[in-house]
């Protein structure tokens, strides 16, 4: 089943989907290597709704958020890869450095981030809260991340 979607025709499938009832769940990220903190992450996720749609940043935007040696998959392979994963239904790319517009667009019911943004403002907040939606942070793996694994990597040469 292809998952990633153009944001116009996601968001023709998302109507016709909230007509029926289903509650949206949202979260984004770069999901660089995949690794279990990241799998864990979105089954939590998934969890709180009955559709989870990802908004994946582009190659060019993580290489804004993470520096010029990201990504280390394009963004065709990651979309691929999270495709795969059944927790996932849908998937949109965003080329900017946030996904504040496809939030004001999607209006899911509840935006996800990890609990590393506990105190720190969570981008879409306002938004989601003026449509009614909620907001929640789950509980990272510690010491699960991508950049903890390309440490790692680098230590092996």
């Amino acid at each position: 089943m292809k998952k990633l979607f153009s944001l116009k025709k996601l968001l023709e499938i998302l109507r016709t989907e909230k007509k029926k009832g289903k509650k949206i769940v949202f979260t984004n990220g770069c999901f660089d290597i995949i690794h279990i903190g990241h799998i864990r992450y979105l089954k939590k996720a998934r969890a709180l709704g009955d559709l989870l749609v990802l908004g994946l940043n582009t190659d060019s935007s993580v290489k804004i958020l993470k520096g010029k040696d990201r990504p280390i998959m394009s963004e065709k392979e990651r979309a691929e890869i999270l495709g795969s994963f059944e927790m996932i239904d849908y998937i949109v790319l965003f080329n900017e450095e946030t996904p504040i517009k496809l939030i004001i667009k999607i209006k899911p019911d509840i935006l996800v981030k990890g609990a590393d943004y506990k105190g720190k403002e969570v981008v879409g907040t306002d938004v989601v809260k003026k449509f009614g939606g909620k907001v929640k942070l789950i509980k990272f793996e510690k010491g699960k991340s991508t950049s903890a694994l390309i440490k790692k990597i680098k230590k092996l040469k």
